[in-house]
């Protein structure tokens, strides 16, 4: 199944105030963070992407095109040869498209259309995000519902904000801790069907115009998770997944627990 992924954006939040590195590749480790999405979606077999490129496009290419197995693989090094013991992207297609600098989501994905022909589904991804989220239970659950023409992740706000309860004008009557309420946010990974396309209007938003109006439908499905996820859309929050890396603690990244046994 292909996977779409949206890695254009100019990602303000996450610079450091100097730094002009887009988004998707701020390193998680020795690898950006856009290589840990792709790595997660290719340990479930999922290994055809459209990346829908932006600002930050030539960083991105380069990446590829100039890859390194030996940065993130064991191999054995003789006579000045390198003989590797394990691959990362050998069996990947990558289709690098450039969706416009300052493109919605949604009509970024209306430029990769002609990528997508003859697909029943595919996935697409906002790359900012890690989770170690079954997406084989997710599309097995989008594939029983005919009737979806989307679906997306639905985690727990990660917010540490407080909610305030007013009456009377200006009278608290409680205070509610975010992450403790009884509402949902979309995790950014979604599965979808060829019919999104009929709901993205020119220059569009993947969410707020084409989900918003299924959701209207009763078209538009969650899969519920409570698991880890883990955004990467701050330099706090970058922060925070690198001390997980530097500790071993790595539960996006699958792979290394099958390698480990």
């Amino acid at each position: 199944m292909k996977v779409v992924l949206f890695c254009g954006g100019y990602g303000m939040r996450m610079r450091d105030g100097g730094s002009s590195t887009p988004k998707p590749m701020v390193p998680v480790g020795p690898r950006p963070l856009l290589w840990h999405v792709m790595r997660y979606y290719a340990h479930y077999g999922h290994r055809d992407f459209v990346l829908c490129l932006g600002y930050g496009a030539q960083q991105i290419k380069d990446f590829f095109l100039r890859y390194d197995e030996a940065a993130s693989n064991d191999f054995v090094l003789q006579g000045g040869d390198v003989h590797l013991l394990d691959s990362d992207i050998s069996d990947w297609r990558i289709t690098f498209v450039d969706t416009g600098q300052d493109s919605a989501i949604g009509e970024r994905l209306r430029r990769v259309r002609p990528h997508l022909e003859h697909e029943d589904m595919f996935l697409a991804n906002y790359a900012d995000v890690l989770t170690d989220a079954p997406i084989d239970a997710m599309v097995s659950q989008f594939e029983a519902n005919p009737t979806a023409v989307a679906q997306l992740l639905a985690v727990p706000p990660q917010a540490a904000f407080h909610v305030v309860d007013l009456i009377e004008g200006n009278r608290v009557e409680s205070i509610t801790a975010l992450k403790d309420m009884a509402i949902q946010e979309n995790g950014g990974y979604l599965v979808l069907r060829p019919e999104i396309f009929d709901y993205i209007p020119e220059g569009g938003d993947l969410v707020g115009d084409a989900c918003a109006a299924l959701a209207k439908e009763g078209r538009l499905a969650a899969y519920p998770y409570s698991g880890f996820w883990h955004p990467a859309d701050t330099v706090k929050e970058r922060v925070a997944l690198e001390a997980l890396y530097q500790a071993g603690s790595t539960p996006w990244m699958p792979w290394r627990q099958v390698a480990l046994h």
